[in-house]
Protein backbone atom coordinates (compact mmCIF):
# COMPACT_ATOMS: atom_id res chain seq x y z
CA UNK A 1 0.00 0.00 0.00
CA UNK A 2 1.41 3.51 -1.24
CA UNK A 3 1.90 6.01 1.91
CA UNK A 4 -1.19 8.33 0.37
CA UNK A 5 -3.84 5.73 0.82
CA UNK A 6 -1.98 4.59 4.00
CA UNK A 7 -2.68 8.91 4.86
CA UNK A 8 -6.70 8.48 3.92
CA UNK A 9 -6.94 5.13 5.45
CA UNK A 10 -5.64 6.74 8.89
CA UNK A 11 -7.79 9.98 8.30
CA UNK A 12 -10.97 8.07 7.69
CA UNK A 13 -10.39 5.67 10.69
CA UNK A 14 -9.13 9.13 13.38
CA UNK A 15 -12.53 10.74 11.35
CA UNK A 16 -14.57 7.44 12.61
CA UNK A 17 -13.09 7.33 16.05
CA UNK A 18 -13.32 11.10 16.50
CA UNK A 19 -17.62 10.78 15.42
CA UNK A 20 -17.57 8.18 18.04
CA UNK A 21 -16.91 10.80 20.47
CA UNK A 22 -19.32 12.71 19.12
CA UNK A 23 -17.32 15.26 17.48
CA UNK A 24 -18.86 16.39 14.06
CA UNK A 25 -16.08 16.33 11.19
CA UNK A 26 -16.67 19.70 8.72
CA UNK A 27 -14.04 19.73 6.66
CA UNK A 28 -11.36 16.67 5.46
CA UNK A 29 -8.25 17.79 3.81
CA UNK A 30 -8.28 21.57 3.93
CA UNK A 31 -5.60 22.90 1.72
CA UNK A 32 -3.51 26.27 1.45
CA UNK A 33 -0.43 27.55 0.28
CA UNK A 34 1.04 27.69 3.45
CA UNK A 35 -0.34 24.33 4.89
CA UNK A 36 -3.35 21.45 5.24
CA UNK A 37 -5.15 20.42 7.81
CA UNK A 38 -6.17 16.61 7.77
CA UNK A 39 -9.60 17.33 9.52
CA UNK A 40 -11.65 20.04 11.09
CA UNK A 41 -14.37 19.33 13.27
CA UNK A 42 -16.48 20.91 15.95
CA UNK A 43 -16.57 19.14 19.52
CA UNK A 44 -19.21 21.12 21.76
CA UNK A 45 -18.76 24.16 20.21
CA UNK A 46 -15.23 24.22 19.83
CA UNK A 47 -13.16 24.29 16.09
CA UNK A 48 -10.72 21.72 16.46
CA UNK A 49 -8.14 21.53 13.79
CA UNK A 50 -7.09 17.80 13.60
CA UNK A 51 -3.51 16.48 12.53
CA UNK A 52 -3.44 12.41 12.06
CA UNK A 53 -0.17 11.14 12.30
CA UNK A 54 0.27 7.22 11.44
CA UNK A 55 3.29 5.27 11.91
CA UNK A 56 4.27 1.72 11.61
CA UNK A 57 6.73 0.95 14.11
CA UNK A 58 8.03 2.90 17.42
CA UNK A 59 11.34 3.00 16.91
CA UNK A 60 11.57 6.53 15.98
CA UNK A 61 9.03 7.71 18.52
CA UNK A 62 5.00 7.86 19.12
CA UNK A 63 3.21 9.17 15.93
CA UNK A 64 2.44 12.23 17.74
CA UNK A 65 6.12 12.94 18.59
CA UNK A 66 6.34 13.73 15.05
CA UNK A 67 4.44 16.56 14.92
CA UNK A 68 7.72 19.17 15.15
CA UNK A 69 7.33 22.91 15.20
CA UNK A 70 7.76 23.28 11.57
CA UNK A 71 4.51 21.11 11.30
CA UNK A 72 3.15 23.16 13.92
CA UNK A 73 3.79 26.54 12.31
CA UNK A 74 2.16 25.20 9.06
CA UNK A 75 -0.85 23.96 10.93
CA UNK A 76 -1.18 27.13 12.70
CA UNK A 77 -0.99 29.20 9.21
CA UNK A 78 -3.77 27.17 7.59
CA UNK A 79 -6.14 27.13 11.02
CA UNK A 80 -6.03 30.63 10.65
CA UNK A 81 -6.78 30.78 6.85
CA UNK A 82 -9.63 28.84 7.91
CA UNK A 83 -10.71 30.65 10.18
CA UNK A 84 -10.05 33.90 8.11
CA UNK A 85 -12.25 33.00 4.92
CA UNK A 86 -14.88 31.60 7.10
CA UNK A 87 -15.15 34.44 9.47
CA UNK A 88 -15.93 31.85 12.56
CA UNK A 89 -16.04 33.29 15.69
CA UNK A 90 -15.27 30.21 17.99
CA UNK A 91 -12.82 29.01 20.92
CA UNK A 92 -10.45 26.68 18.71
CA UNK A 93 -7.83 24.08 19.46
CA UNK A 94 -5.47 21.71 17.81
CA UNK A 95 -6.09 18.25 18.39
CA UNK A 96 -3.30 15.32 17.21
CA UNK A 97 -4.03 11.99 16.50
CA UNK A 98 -1.33 8.88 16.74
CA UNK A 99 -2.20 5.95 15.09
CA UNK A 100 -0.15 2.85 14.87
CA UNK A 101 -0.50 -1.17 14.52
CA UNK A 102 -1.34 -3.05 18.03
CA UNK A 103 -0.17 -6.38 19.04
CA UNK A 104 -3.77 -8.17 17.72
CA UNK A 105 -3.60 -6.43 14.38
CA UNK A 106 -5.47 -3.83 14.75
CA UNK A 107 -5.12 -0.01 15.32
CA UNK A 108 -4.02 2.05 18.86
CA UNK A 109 -5.24 5.15 18.84
CA UNK A 110 -3.40 8.09 20.70
CA UNK A 111 -5.31 11.01 20.77
CA UNK A 112 -3.86 14.29 22.26
CA UNK A 113 -6.63 17.36 22.86
CA UNK A 114 -5.37 20.44 23.04
CA UNK A 115 -2.11 19.17 22.00
CA UNK A 116 -0.45 22.84 21.25
CA UNK A 117 -1.47 26.24 21.27
CA UNK A 118 -1.46 28.94 18.48
CA UNK A 119 1.85 29.80 19.07
CA UNK A 120 3.21 26.57 18.63
CA UNK A 121 3.72 25.69 22.05
CA UNK A 122 2.98 21.89 23.40
CA UNK A 123 0.72 22.55 26.02
CA UNK A 124 1.02 18.51 27.38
Amino acid sequence: MERGEIGRRGEEYAARYLTRLGYQIRVRNFRVRTGEIDLIAIDRGVVVFVEVRYRKMSAYGSPAESVDFRKRRRLIRAARAFLGTRNVQAPCRFDVIGLHPDDRGGVSVEHIRNAFDAEGRTTC
